[in-house]
């Protein structure tokens, strides 16, 4: 009988799933759920601000609570997995890196834009100088061709990276064209290779299969798919696949059911469904943790959010942005009062 294909799973209820509740988790949701991916065989957990380290701020929205408090409290009742973090160059530093493991983080990983992996080499260097798993993690992959990101993969592996991640931050990719991109890494680099999936365009679970098909063995997931945008790939959905696919993951399929049933969705805002404002941002293009964002816009200045999304994604805007935002919706909103015959003064 043929041994099946271990798959490494990150689980990013507890950070992606961030942005889906404002950044709301208490010191509560973060212990039962931490605990019940553990108890479920979860490998990596990982914990932050939706937009990392450091993340909690007026542009990307205050957390509940500090860095600090929400790794003290996974640490505490996470025993076999690894408490796991995400770091983006600019919005955490140092500081936050030597916090996270002090706290007992195993494993960080460093993302930056597809075109930017040089300004994460100190990050890498850092955490393997403290003993640290170190990521490599390439977001927004759909805005440039596959060689380029295999090109910006290698500068991760000469920094010493563990391990470089595809993340289809939009949600915009189609099966062909994640067969295309990890193809082209997995030919370049001597590391493994992992693939971050949205589902804005109801591809994530597709498109998981495809990136272990071209040679990936990480994957990333969330519970009930909890997260920016349309959400990500769902823990319990891909446990599930992965198994009647015949890889192994390590987690108890029915546990990480419960996980999401018991634990994560009574904690949600909403279901993680396919609204059109998602959808837009995987047709447009758009970094998947713009939405609230948008929404919000939008109110304020009485447009349709699809045109924000949609004029985002002309200007190629990329995560780090969001305050542009309102600046967007603002332009729009004047286009739109200069179209009707009725300038803003008018109108107010």
């Amino acid at each position: 009988m043929r041994e099946k294909k271990f798959i490494h799973i990150v689980d990013t209820t507890l950070r992606d799933g961030s942005h889906a509740v404002a950044h709301q988790f208490t010191e509560e949701h973060i212990k039962t759920i931490a605990k019940g991916l553990d108890d479920a065989g979860v490998e990596y957990i990982e914990v932050s601000h939706g937009d990392g380290l450091g993340g909690s701020s007026y542009n990307y929205g205050f957390s509940a609570l500090t860095d600090e408090e929400m790794l003290k409290a996974a640490g505490e009742v996470i025993k076999r997995g690894k408490l796991t973090v995400l770091l983006l160059p600019g919005i955490g530093t140092h500081r936050e890196l030597e916090l996270a493991a002090d706290c007992g983080a195993k494993a960080v990983r460093v993302a930056t834009h597809v075109t930017e992996a040089d300004i994460g080499e100190q990050h890498i260097r850092m955490a393997k100088e403290m003993g640290m798993e170190a990521f490599g993690f390439l977001m927004m992959v759909h805005m440039v061709p596959p060689e380029k990101v295999a090109e910006q993969a290698l500068l991760f592996e000469s920094y010493g990276a563990d391990c470089v991640y595809v993340a289809d931050s939009a949600g915009a990719m189609l099966p062909s064209d994640v067969k295309a991109c990890i193809e082209a890494v997995v030919k370049r680099v001597k590391l493994p290779v992992g693939f971050h999936a949205h589902n804005n365009l109801g591809l994530a679970i597709a498109n998981s299969l495809a990136a272990l098909e071209a040679g990936a063995t990480f994957l990333d997931a969330t519970c009930r798919g909890l997260g920016a945008g349309a959400g990500n790939a769902q823990t319990e959905v891909l446990v599930g696949v992965l198994d009647k696919a015949g890889y192994e993951t390590g987690i108890n399929f029915y546990k990480i059911m419960d996980v999401a049933e018991e634990l994560v969705e009574p904690i949600m805002q909403r279901p993680q469904v396919i609204r059109n404002a998602s959808l837009m941002l995987g047709y447009a293009g758009v970094y998947s943790s713009f939405l609230l964002h948008t929404y919000r816009a939008a109110e304020k200045f009485g447009l349709d959010p699809r045109d924000i999304l949609v004029e985002l994604g002309r200007r190629k805007m990329v995560g780090g942005q969001e305050d542009m935002i309102i600046d967007v919706a603002y332009q729009l909103s004047q286009r739109k009062a200069l179209k009707e015959g009725v300038s803003l003064g008018e109108a107010g």
